[in-house]
């Protein structure tokens, strides 16, 4: 199992469609989406050890005799993506813009490769559990390839929507793992050394691996509330 925050339900996968998971790191939303829908799913990620893993991981879920789906992994850069214009009908973005300085150019490219009346899937750490982790620890949002900024969801969605997009709706995710990064950051030091640290991530692993119904109730109550993600969903409004 893997921690999803796109929820793939929302953007109504249609057989055939290409989607591109743009920063897929180590292919969950990437492999996530190869098992929602018979469509062609391409995992885009900088890190060549990250598509590694992706690809690896892949092989465990992989039917080589359905071919009305599959999935590919490609290196490159979210500021030049390696695709023509117009190319994909679902773009998802997940965890990815807030380690970009320039993300507005990611926005731009998005809105390059995707076709026309498509539809794109963004989320970013939601403010306020964010920025009590940066209070916590410097290094937590120092480290090579962290987080360079802490998005407020109005600017970020102002930010997509100048951009010919059409907003849908939002939801949040991941309430349980906000106290579990509280304290990562407060013993940063210590690392998962920290019995804290280390007793909560057991239970984020049981609650992954188990889901039982007490977790998930009380991750679903708590998601407005202290959710970690902010997970927002535009369609294509060039036309409208």
């Amino acid at each position: 199992m893997s921690l999803q925050t796109i929820d793939f339900a929302r953007l109504e996968l249609q057989p055939g469609e290409r989607l591109l998971d743009l920063g897929c790191g180590e292919g969950r939303h990437s492999i996530l989406a190869y098992l929602d829908a018979p469509i062609e799913v391409v995992g885009l990620d900088l890190s060549g050890e990250d598509l590694n893993t992706s690809q690896a991981r892949f092989q465990e879920f992989v039917d080589p005799d359905d071919h009305h789906r599959c999935l590919n992994f490609v290196r490159g850069s979210g500021l030049s993506l390696p695709f023509p214009d117009h190319t994909f009908d679902v773009v998802v973005c997940s965890e990815v813009l807030e380690h970009i300085p320039d993300f507005e150019a990611v926005l731009d490219e998005i809105r390059r490769v995707l076709k026309p009346g498509g539809r794109i899937a963004v989320s970013v750490p939601r403010f306020f559990p964010e920025w009590v982790c940066w209070q916590f620890s410097d290094a937590y949002h120092e480290v090579p390839g962290g987080h360079v900024r802490i998005f407020r969801t109005g600017t970020l969605k102002k930010a997509i929507e100048k951009r010919r997009f059409s907003f849908r709706e939002r939801h949040w995710a991941h309430a349980l793992h906000v106290p579990y990064w509280w304290l990562r950051c407060l013993f940063w030091d210590r690392g998962e050394s920290a019995w804290p640290v280390r007793t909560y991530h057991r239970l984020l692993v049981w609650d992954l691996m188990q889901g039982p119904w007490l977790t998930r109730t009380l991750d679903k109550l708590l998601n407005p509330l202290l959710g970690k993600s902010v997970v927002m969903y535009f369609n294509d409004g060039a036309e409208q």
